[in-house]
């Protein structure tokens, strides 16, 4: 186990009124693959955007390496090496895309060390290879979802944030994605994984988080969480 690649400390965010996170702690160590687990309105995605600096925490410190990233902007934040996927891909529909994977590397100069990156996705993913030249649009739900973590994988992050990859996707591809973010993390990357999927987030990651209405209820390696009764009545579908 590596030290603390991020920390989150009593983390309080609102969007307006809604008391969306009410002091959200959790760790994530260099090399883990770490789950958020918890329905609809638990706080999961807005955990994402706070690390990312989609929206900021009124208090509470969210900290990269040591280092508070709440005085950065999303794209100072993305250089530090912290990119997130989006829920629902968010592909340039109307790039190619070679185009789609250019966009993700904004903040390298190098055309040499871009064109490498892009050579290293299409190594995880022959399938964008095969659809360089494809408007993304045109794309499969699946190959859209590959592209959308290619596109992050361009700035070679430190950690990345997946939000619900599974998400309208056929049962086979739901495998080949999450084989896809164990080979990432494989090499070397840190995930934080929020996944609808419990049964499939817990089988990949090595630790999970359970939230509810804004709060972590409870914390675990993946074996602990996938034999807790809660978990498995309110998460993996047992009556």
């Amino acid at each position: 186990m590596g030290a603390p690649l991020l920390e989150l400390a009593d983390v309080h965010t609102y969007y307006g009124n809604v008391h969306a996170l009410q002091g959200i702690s959790l760790q994530v160590d260099e090399g883990e693959i770490v789950t958020l687990v918890g329905g609809n309105g638990a706080g999961k995605s807005t955990t994402l955007n706070t690390i990312s600096g989609l929206v900021r925490p009124r208090s509470g410190a969210v900290l990269l390496g040591g280092e508070d990233l709440s005085r950065y902007q999303a794209h100072q934040i993305t250089a530090r090496g912290v990119v997130q996927v989006p829920e629902g891909r968010r592909v340039f529909a109307r790039l190619t895309v070679l185009e789609n994977l250019r966009m993700g590397a904004f903040i390298v100069r190098d055309k040499a060390v871009i064109s490498e990156r892009i050579d290293s996705v299409f190594a995880l993913f022959p399938r964008l290879e095969q659809r360089r030249e494809q408007v993304a649009g045109t794309l499969s739900g699946g190959e859209q979802q590959m592209l959308a973590i290619g596109r992050a994988l361009m700035t070679r992050p430190r950690l990345i944030l997946l939000d619900e990859p599974s998400l309208g996707l056929a049962p086979i591809l739901v495998e080949q994605i999450f084989a896809t973010i164990s080979e990432i993390n494989a090499q070397g990357v840190t995930v934080l994984l929020v996944e609808q999927n419990a049964l499939q987030a817990l089988s990949t990651a090595s630790r999970g988080y359970v939230l509810q209405t804004g709060r972590v209820v409870l914390a675990g390696t993946s074996g602990e969480l996938l034999g807790n009764e809660m978990v498995r009545k309110a998460y993996l579908g047992e009556s």
